[in-house]
């Protein structure tokens, strides 16, 4: 694209002339909104466009494309690209005229690293002074909305380019008085510790060595799957499997790694990769308790499997040696030597940089592909040499002979396992993904045909040894005196001019003979051209191997360590140089190798490394199974050659080819990662990767949940759920503590917090107290959800918990409350709130449950949450500085104070709030109000703060007493058994206390008795009270009249139409006749009182049902008056009343 021409000047009132053709640039005037350091758009001022004769006038300098263009570009790296607009007055904004280059080009908003630039390398930037908003030209229209761009979708820095962060909905939708330009990121696309290091290594790793499929999967996968197993077994298994069979297990075993391969082809197209091979792929397919456990056994393998192959080297040189004289010490010294010194110069290639071993795998593939072609080669070139050592060529008769099997000590499962770690090593290339260009290409293109050629390699080689080599031969020259032998000779090489018919072992004794298929394990050295090469491929497939696993080995366990899984390894994350190379890795990696290769005794660990790849590759074939069967949105591989159940069996044939290997090794290997498992649980690393755990565990609740719509309710099912009042989850402790009691893995439980609010609400502050109050749920080990709502008061909210929380079954079928301590000293029209929230539960068919404590419930002023700044212009205020029950200060009658029933949160008028701090801890004395650092907590906050805490902690031995005057269905005498169950719990016993008459005691209590039997509820005691309706004391009468006087409606004191005008403005006041209608159950509330103080002073905690007054019929503050006077002065109460539907039986 060309770039734009530079701008002349700009006079007052002069038009650009409209054959130009460019965009001018303003001039001049500095943007009145943020600076381009202040804000993600930079901006300059622009002449309004209609209207203004009179502006400013000023010279505009030339501005070259080149300079200018570098300039601006870096001073908007990260940024959005935004694109000048065409004055309005010239013919070029009319709408005939022909759009310009650079308005037809400067229309896609694009970021620094973009392919497609933008602009040509300027940047125009302009502020509209009627709307206080910045413009960015989209499609042509001005808008800051942005075009589909990949740079919004990164998480990481370079090398692939900058990440854009494109403008949030707040921007876009929210009232122009409003800034709505605000750093972050959106979507939750904030960066985790090992993503902001990933970006970091990213925008320093300039110049590093990338690897093509070729070079970086494709050659190591070759070299790691042809082992030495290749050259020194292979034709062992032909003679004891018989070439059908060897064509099988080979089959067998490409048939696992073509399905491992294609798993792992599957998660690494799955969006982009990096570093860290296949703990990479399983953590980010299953999670940190899978990807852990698996990344640190898949390092120790690759670490151990070093040592393996270096002895695999360091004794076949002894045996070299062996053969020529030179031992130096003895040979199992010598192996130890020769592999120390092996292993320090295989370190030294791999320190010096991934190029340099790239290199050294070239030069010893090279060296494996001419020893392989020096075999087959060698097999069409017979030797009448070679005839005495069993090589006669390719024969029908020796196919023939050769094509069963011939198993001597063996059976074909145990050379199955033999065999098959010579298939392994598929994840070599993967191991190493963050050193390839393009993971999602090289991964799958190398791998699968990696195992194609090596598969078809294995394949040749079974069948031509079977083709062309005896199973036994004795090495000796055919002489005349043998001849005569050859007449009851019936073997392939009788016809050859052989008898080796005397090396067939006798009665399970092994072959007296050297040679042959079944004898020599360096047969193919015989037949190749030039058995040196042999010799050498030996060394070039172990030397390989070992490399390979040099390098593995730290690159996982650098990936595992920069995810901080596991504690006090977080130091091997460090990467060095240019290519981020973890050399403390490869220390360690050293260390172990040479461990143990100085054991030397590596026939016991080889079985436990191949369970260890084994399970691996089984974890990666679930990941694929798993990511499926979750049906997840973000599963779309861009490799669409695999198939669910597919990987599943491949899951499956992992698995039982470990047990076929070696079955103890198989079952450490579970044991393992069980373990590493359950430690990676029990930690609960705090990391987000997008799992296809968390997707099935969504698809699985989704399906649940609908599942139970189509289940009809059974009292047997009944389970408690318990919309909770508790404003801030933190704010009543005691309240959230004793319903998580009996809810915790029983029942549901929703915080339900309302926030008042007269004027318009903050919704995206609402939005984050939702994620912020349940995270602190989570923290605190509460199994509860945190449901807000937003209304104009108290009961409005409520109504509104009450009709819409939950999600079909899973759905609140029980209201609790805090007492309201402060009732009498409050505005009574939060009684009539209050109690109207009790006469909605029971409307819509809830029980209802309230808690009362002497001390209060609501500590969110010791903690600091409130904030009552500004309240002063809210309609209605809400002091939530002290508890009523602690403070002797007390709010006007025109005030709020609803600190001990559901929480209320008022929106301050400059939305400003405090941030919720934990909840304070036991033991802590020195507990500052907020605002106030040098005044500590009173006497009565202090016990407020114990009480708050009493539920937390195990509970002695006492009682829990339940009052079961009432029959509502069981939900009275359910809890208080749920709440015994609990551990805290366990030490106190239930005691039953009923009503009856006195002369029918002893059968009300073995009623009672029976009926809990049937229930096979637990109890201590059963108490009938035979004197309920004994007219109560004189002293309390004349509390409770007392407490009753201030709401009376006095109507015989005013003339009928004055008293009813007052019963409408007031409906909580209470009549004469009202009071005279209920004095008996007035009464037996204030008796109930009594004996409560009589039997249950000492009790954990009380459950009594709770009375109910009938609606429309019963004032609001008499029943307050009944609930207050039957509860007050008590230990720990709970008022309950379920919804007289039963939930409890005795049928099964």
């Amino acid at each position: 694209m060309s770039a734009l021409p530079s701008p002349t000047s700009c006079s007052p009132g002069e038009d650009a002339p409209p054959e130009t053709d460019t965009l001018s640039v303003d001039c001049g005037l500095k943007p009145a909104g943020p600076t381009p350091s202040q804000s993600r758009f930079q901006v300059d001022l622009v002449a309004e466009a209609a209207g203004s004769e009179k502006t400013t006038a000023s010279d505009c300098s030339s501005v070259a494309a080149g300079d200018g263009a570098e300039k601006v570009a870096e001073e908007a790296k990260g940024r959005f690209r935004v694109v000048n607009f065409a004055d309005p007055r010239s013919a070029a904004s009319s709408p005939d005229a022909a759009p310009t280059e650079g308005v037809q080009n400067g229309d896609t908003v694009m970021s620094e690293g973009s392919l497609h630039s933008s602009t040509g390398g300027q940047q125009h930037y302009h502020y509209d002074t009627h709307t206080n908003t910045y413009y960015l030209r989209t499609f042509g229209h001005n808008t800051i909305d942005a075009v589909p761009n990949i740079d919004f979708y990164r998480q990481t820095a370079a090398p692939l380019g900058e990440k854009l962060i494109r403008p949030t909905l707040s921007e876009l939708h929210d009232e122009l008085d409003k800034e709505p330009f605000e750093d972050g990121f959106a979507n939750g696309d904030e960066l985790t510790p090992a993503e902001e290091a990933a970006a970091k290594e990213a925008a320093e790793s300039k110049g590093v060595v990338k690897f093509g499929w070729v070079k970086g999967v494709l050659v190591r996968c070759m070299l790691n799957i042809w082992g030495v197993m290749l050259f020194i077994r292979m034709t062992w298994i032909v003679g004891q499997a018989g070439i059908v069979y060897s064509c099988i297990i080979v089959i067998m075993a490409t048939v696992v790694t073509t399905i491992t391969g294609c798993s792992t082809s599957a998660i690494a197209t799955n969006g982009f990769v990096r570093g860290g091979g296949a703990y990479y792929l399983i953590s980010r397919s299953l999670g940190p308790e899978f990807g852990g456990s698996i990344g640190l056994i898949f390092a120790f393998a690759n670490a151990v499997a070093v040592a393996m192959y270096v002895v695999g080297f360091a004794e076949t040189v002894v045996e070299l040696l062996k053969g020529a004289e030179l031992i130096m010490l003895d040979p199992v010294n010598d192996v130890r030597i020769i592999g120390t010194i092996t292993v320090l110069v295989l370190l030294g290639i791999s320190v010096a940089g991934m190029e340099w071993e790239a290199k050294a795998q070239i030069f010893l593939l090279v060296i494996l592909i001419t020893a392989i072609f020096n075999y087959f080669i060698g097999t069409f070139i017979p030797f009448e040499s070679k005839e005495k050592y069993g090589f006669f060529g390719y024969d029908g008769g020796i196919i023939m002979e050769n094509l069963g099997p011939d198993f001597r000590g063996q059976t074909f499962f145990s050379v199955f396992s033999i065999f098959f770690p010579a298939a392994t090593g598929i994840l070599a290339g993967a191991n190493i993904s963050g050193d390839l260009a393009d993971p999602q290409k090289a991964i799958p293109r190398g791998t699968l045909l990696a195992i194609l050629i090596t598969g078809v390699v294995y394949l040749g080689v079974a069948i031509s040894a079977g083709a062309c080599i005896v199973r036994d031969a004795t090495g000796l020259e055919q002489n005349s005196s043998m001849i005569g032998d050859l007449t009851n000779c019936t073997d392939a090489a009788c016809r050859l001019g052989y008898n080796f018919s005397s090396c067939k072992p006798i009665d399970g004794f092994e072959s007296s003979c050297k040679y042959g298929l079944h004898n020599d394990f360096q047969v193919m050295s015989v037949v190749s051209g030039f058995s040196p090469l042999i010799t050498a491929g030996i060394f070039s497939a172990t030397l390989s191997s070992a490399l390979a696993s040099l390098v593995s080995a730290p690159k996982v366990f650098q990936a595992l360590c920069k995810d901080n899984i596991y504690p006090g390894i977080a130091s091997f994350a460090r990467g060095y140089g240019k290519n981020n190379e973890p050399l403390r890795g490869y220390l360690l990696t050293f260390g172990i190798a040479l461990a143990f290769i100085l054991i030397a005794e590596l026939n016991t660990i080889a079985p436990i490394i191949s369970n260890f790849f084994l399970a691996s590759y089984a974890l990666i074939n679930f990941s694929v199974f798993h990511a499926s069967l979750a049906n997840s949105p973000g599963w779309r591989p861009s490799f669409k050659y695999y198939n669910m159940w597919v990987s599943l069996a491949g899951a499956v044939l992992c698995c039982v080819v470990m047990f076929v290997i070696n079955w103890w090794a198989a079952l450490l290997t579970n044991v393992i990662v069980l373990s590493l498992y359950i430690y990676v649980s029990y930690k609960k690393p705090d990391v987000n990767w997008g799992s296809s755990t968390q997707a099935l565990t969504y698809h699985q609740a989704l399906t649940h949940s609908l599942q139970l719509c189509g289940v009809a309710d059974h009292v047997k099912t009944f389970r408690p759920q318990c919309l909770v009042m508790t404003g801030a989850p933190n704010s009543r402790p005691a309240l959230l503590n004793l319903v998580h009691a009996f809810t915790k893995n029983v029942g549901l439980m929703v915080c339900g917090h309302v926030r008042i609010s007269s004027r318009r609400p903050n919704f995206k502050e609402l939005n984050s107290d939702i994620m912020r109050y349940q995270r602190w749920l989570l923290n605190n080990n509460s199994k509860a959800f945190y449901t807000p709502v937003v209304a104009e008061d108290l009961r409005q909210g409520t109504q509104y918990l009450l009709q819409a929380t939950g999600l079909g079954r899973l759905k609140p079928n029980t209201l609790v409350l805090g007492f309201k301590n402060d009732w009498s000293s409050s505005d009574m029209k939060d009684t009539e709130v209050y109690i109207n929230m009790i006469h909605d539960a029971f409307d819509f068919q809830y029980g209802a449950v309230i808690l009362r404590l002497r001390e209060g419930l609501d500590i969110s002023h010791i903690q600091g949450q409130d904030d009552t700044s500004g309240m002063k212009d809210v309609v209605v205020s809400i002091d939530m500085s002290k508890d009523s029950d602690g403070d002797s200060s007390k709010l006007s009658s025109k005030a709020t104070s609803v600190q001990n029933s559901p929480a209320v949160q008022k929106d301050d008028e400059d939305d400003g709030k405090a941030p919720t701090q934990p909840l304070l801890k036991k033991g802590r004395q020195s507990i500052l109000y907020k605002g106030s650092p040098t005044m500590p907590l009173n006497v009565a906050d202090q016990k407020l703060l114990e009480a708050s805490q009493q539920f937390q902690k195990k509970q002695g031995k006492g009682t829990v007493d339940v009052w079961w005057l009432f029959d509502d269905g069981g939900l009275t005498l359910l809890i208080p058994y749920l709440i015994a169950n609990k551990k805290k719990w366990k030490d106190c016993k239930i005691r039953v206390f009923i009503g009856g008459k006195i002369n029918r005691i002893d059968h009300d209590r073995r009623a009672m008795a029976t009926l809990l039997s049937k229930f096979r509820i637990d109890f201590s005691d059963i108490t009938v009270l035979g004197d309920i309706n004994t007219k109560p004391k004189s002293e309390s009468l004349a509390a409770f009249a007392k407490m009753i006087e201030p709401y009376k409606l006095r109507e015989d004191d005013m003339d009928q139409e004055a008293a009813d005008k007052l019963k409408a403005d007031e409906p909580w006041r209470i009549t004469d006749n009202e009071l005279e209608l209920y004095k008996a159950k007035s009464n037996r509330q204030i008796r109930l009182n009594e004996l409560l103080k009589e039997h249950s002073s000492t009790a954990n905690l009380i459950v009594m049902s709770m009375p109910l007054a009938r609606k429309g019929a019963v004032s609001s503050a008499l029943y307050m008056s009944w609930l207050d006077t039957l509860s007050k002065d008590l230990p720990p109460i709970l008022l309950v009343r379920g919804n007289h539907q039963s939930v409890l039986t005795f049928y099964s």
